[in-house]
Parts: C-alpha cells; structure tokens; sequence
C-alpha cells in the first residue's frame, strides 16, 4: 500500500489567503473618498487632525506594546484605521491637543488594555469620541463650515428649519470631518463590498430598520415621509457607521441571525435616540450600546453542536428520550433514598442538616441595622458640614448674577413679604403658563434710591428641562442684564443660550414684548433665535418677557 503523509493540525483547516494587514488597508482606501472630500471641505485644520490622530494611534499603540514587553503590531494598520475613523468623527475645529487624548483613550484604554486587536469589547475609535463628548462637550458639538458655526442638518430638522436633502447627500453641510458626504461613504462602502472585506447584511438592516421607523414617525407627525426619512439616512454619520464600524470584525456577531438582530438593535437605538433623547445624531451611542450586547447576541444565536439539539433520526430522539426518561426516574430514586436516611438519622437524635439557626440570623439583623445607622449618621454629618458652605456657594453665585444683570446697582435687596403666588397667577393670566417668578428683589443706588428690580423667572419649556433666568431692569424698563441661574440645554445648541452673542441682545432695549425670529433682527423688540435651538430660545424669551411685564406691572415704565 503506497504511503500517505498526512498532515495534522489544529482547525481551522480552511484558512483565507487575506491577512490583517491587507483588510485594514482596504478600509483605509475605502475612507479615502470620504477623508479627502472632508480635508477640502473643512480645510486645513481637518487635515491636521487626520495627520494628529494617525500618527498619535500608532506611537501609542507602539509605546504601549514596547513598554509591556509585547510584539509590536502596528504593522499591521489597525491604529492606523482607528486613528483614522476617529478623526473623521470629530469636528474640524476641535484643538489638536483633545484630538490626541481621544486617540490614546481608543488605543490604550479600549483597545491594549483588553488584549489588543481582537479582544476589545467595543469599537476603539466611536469610544474615543464618546469620551471626547463626555469631556469636552461645548468643543465636540461645534461645528463651523465656511468660517461660521452652524446646526447640524439633523438640529435644524429637529428644530423644524429648512434642510437641503441634496447638500446632505453630496456633503456641503456642517457636521464632522467624515460624516457629511453620503456619498463618498458609499463609494467607499462599494470599494469594499466589491473587495469582499465586509458582508451588506449588518449595514442594510441597520439602515433599513432605522427607515423603516423614522418614516412612522413621520407619517404620524404629518411630515413629508420622504424628505424626513432621507434626511435621517443622509444625516448624523449614518453611512459612516453602518459601513465602517458597525462592521467592525471583532465588535459584531458572526452567527447569521445574529448579523440580524444586530442590526435591527442598531437602527431601533438610533432611531430612540434621534426622535427622542438629548442628540439629534444617535449613532456613536447606538454602535457602543449594541457592541456590549454582542456576546449576549451571539450566546442566543449560536448553532447548537451534535448532540445538545442539532437534526437527528426519530430513532435517536426516540432513544434519547427514553434515556433521559431513565436518568429522571434515577435520579428520583436517588432522592427518595437520601430522604429516607435524613428521616432515619432524625429519628436517631442525628442532625446531618443543618437547620434554621435564630441566632446567626438575628445577629444578621443586627449588623445590618448597624451599618445603616452608621452609612445614616455618617451622611448627616456630611450633610451639616456641607450645608453651610453650599447655600454660601449658592448665595455668592446669586449676587454674582445679581452684578451681572445690573452692573450700575449699589445693592440688591430682597423681601419676604412678597406674595409670588398673586404674582405667578398674573404671570400665567397674561399668558405665559409655563413661567414662574422666583424671586423679585430691589436694585437700589449709591443714594439708596430705587435704581430698578432684579427678576429671577424660570420656565419648564426648556429642551433640556427647567430655565432659571435671571434679568435686571431698571425703572425705565429698559433690560440692564441678562444670566441664567439654571440652564441644561444641549451642549453645541441650547447652551449656546449662555454666550454673549445671545444674551446681549436683550441688553439696552426699551420695549414691553421681545420675539425671536429666524431671519434676521429689524427692530428692537428683536431677538436672533439661536441656531438648531428654537425651543430654547422661545423658552428663554418667555421667561425674560414675563420678567420685564412684572417691572410694568410695579409701575418701572
């Protein structure tokens, strides 16, 4: 009989001729369409931050694998592709220095800490960015295209301003490095499904589910279902994620249903998240949330082995359940045995289980209890120490706001004979139902004379909950001051209520009601609506109306 050599080795016995290397360097050339139209929309300082984030990826990850004695893998393009794709996350305007931050928490953090390529449990690159997000918010939600700071098309949507479907299709909006251009994605996304690196399956039922929902929405809200629903597939980094992380190899299930229920979760959070939390984008968090689910996912859909439920003959399953049957009626026995011994050693005065012991559970109790007391006590003490200096920090920041709103007054006073109950129902008569006023003290001069009043008002139509505002008016009526006590806008939109270029408005006019417009101040009783932030700036013009109507009321004008 001839010979045969035969080779032995551990499975997998089939094995693709493509290497690590060779995928990441088809993702780079799939974002180059993408980086490219970015870097010229945005400018110089976009390219900068791509260069930043690339290079500072791949010194951190070759600094960290040096430093913990283990091989050096950049070689092998995955910094390279993380540094990239969070670049084309962030805005272009972002400071270097926070570029560099968000890249090594991805590296180091995220993806070495946990064992390097292959062991990370979300995607390096959107977690770099949500960490960005958390720590620099007023800076990650900024966003200027040609030199002037704008919505993203998704806050003017949310906001009810006009959209253009087509500039979002071909990119010429504001938003971060990659995320704008549609188009460009998906001539990178082609790249790579022709070059079989990614399979369509999680993408298309992503971005399917997430149509499929948003145009519901739109059908009972009364809005035009296709411009609404294109929107939402154009806008907020969609294509950049359902193409290129969401298919991230180590982040996403490999079983095929479990490919499905992946991406039915993708597009369900985002579609949450856009309609109805704080962000009108949703994507990064959508990605994250599902990559912690993964193992979970897979756990469910996973194919069952030989034996522990796959296809077999009726005879099998017919001597399997005998078998089983067999076992149980064992085991049944076992038992029966076991309690008879336990009630024979009873009998004998023998105690082989144990039972309830009443001593061991009261001094439980009692541990318990004095655990409680002590966390109690110890939280009343903190509470006394901390009580005096916070309502000191409190009253500081109060007659800051005080200097703030009317710089000319010697002093402020206030009263507590004032009945704000009779004052709140004219307030809500009048019609302003949603503003309440807080506080109305008294600006007096340097003589002690009655220089105006200092109106604290806060209004519950904010987008991010409670306004606290608080406004100086003198007895002329005219505004002397405008600050916010309490405010919990969205970063980027809202909380852009705070900035000078806002609040000055009000300051000098002479006038009984302000109204905001969206098309340009023409006369005093003006006010420019902050852009992507219309309901913010109706809450807030609500509350200083209401503030101003009360000084009327005193007898100011």
């Amino acid at each position: 009989m001839e010979e045969m050599n035969l080779k032995i080795s551990a499975s997998p016995h089939v094995r693709s001729k493509a290497t690590t290397s060779d995928i990441m360097f088809d993702v780079i050339l799939a974002l180059v369409p993408a980086t490219a139209f970015g870097i010229y929309q945005f400018g110089f300082s976009a390219g900068v931050l791509v260069a930043v984030c690339i290079l500072t990826a791949v010194l951190a990850e070759m600094i960290y694998q040096k430093a913990m004695h283990k091989k050096v893998t950049i070689g092998d393009y995955s910094a390279v592709v993380t540094g990239l794709l969070l670049a084309l996350n962030l805005p272009p305007t972002l400071p270097w220095w926070m570029a560099m931050v968000g890249t090594i928490f991805a590296i180091i953090v995220v993806k070495q800490l946990f064992g390097g390529l292959g062991q990370n449990f979300m995607n390096p690159a959107l977690a770099g960015r949500c960490f960005l997000v958390l720590s620099f918010g007023s800076y990650m939600t900024r966003f200027v295209l040609d030199g002037v700071t704008q919505a993203t098309p998704l806050a003017n949507l949310r906001n009810g301003l006009p959209i253009n479907i087509k500039d979002m299709f071909l990119g010429y909006t504001a938003g971060t490095i990659g995320e704008t251009s549609a188009l460009a994605l998906l001539v990178g996304a082609a790249y790579l499904l022709i070059k079989r690196v990614i399979s369509p399956k999680i993408p298309l039922i992503y971005i399917g589910t997430l149509a499929i929902c948003v145009a519901i929405y739109a059908a009972t809200k009364d809005y035009n279902v296709v411009d609404y629903t294109l929107a939402h597939l154009c806008g907020g980094g969609l294509m950049l994620g359902a193409w290129f992380m969401a298919t991230d190899y180590v982040t996403s299930p490999i079983t095929a249903w479990g490919k499905v229920i992946f991406g039915v979760t993708l597009g369900l959070l985002t579609f949450v998240l856009r309609i109805f939390g704080g962000t009108p984008e949703g994507v990064s968090y959508a990605i994250i949330i599902s990559n912690l689910l993964v193992p979970l996912i897979e756990k469910v859909t996973a194919p069952k082995s030989f034996g522990y439920g796959a296809e077999v003959s009726k005879e099998e399953k017919k001597a399997a359940k005998a078998e089983a049957k067999a076992a149980k009626e064992a085991e049944n026995a076992e038992a029966d045995e076991k309690s008879a011994q336990i009630a024979e050693a009873e009998n004998n005065d023998e105690k082989p289980v144990k039972k309830f012991d009443a001593k061991s559970f009261v001094n439980a109790i009692v541990v318990l209890f004095a655990i409680t007391l002590v966390m109690g006590a110890a939280l009343g003490v903190v509470n006394n120490v901390t009580k005096e200096p916070i309502a000191k920090t409190k009253q500081e920041a109060k007659e800051t706001a005080y200097k703030n709103v009317f710089p000319t007054a010697a002093k402020v006073a206030t009263s507590d004979t004032v009945d704000y109950a009779s004052i709140n129902d004219v307030v809500h008569q009048l019609g302003y139902p949603s503003v309440d006023i807080d506080e109305l003290a008294v600006a007096l001069d340097s003589s002690g004379a009655l220089a105006g009043y200092v109106v604290t008002a806060t209004t519950s139509e904010g987008y991010g909950g409670d306004i606290q505002v608080i406004v100086g008016v003198s007895v002329d009526g005219t505004v002397q001051g405008v600050d916010f006590l309490t405010i919990n806008e969205t970063v980027g939109f809202g909380l852009n209520a705070k900035e000078p270029e806002f609040k000055d408005q009000f300051v000098g006019k002479k006038v009984l009601t302000f109204e905001y417009t969206k098309t340009g101040a023409t006369k005093d009783s003006q006010i420019d609506a902050i852009s992507g932030a219309t309901i913010t700036t109706s809450a807030v013009v609500d509350a200083i109306n209401a503030a101003v109507m009360i000084v009327n009321l005193l007898g100011g004008v």
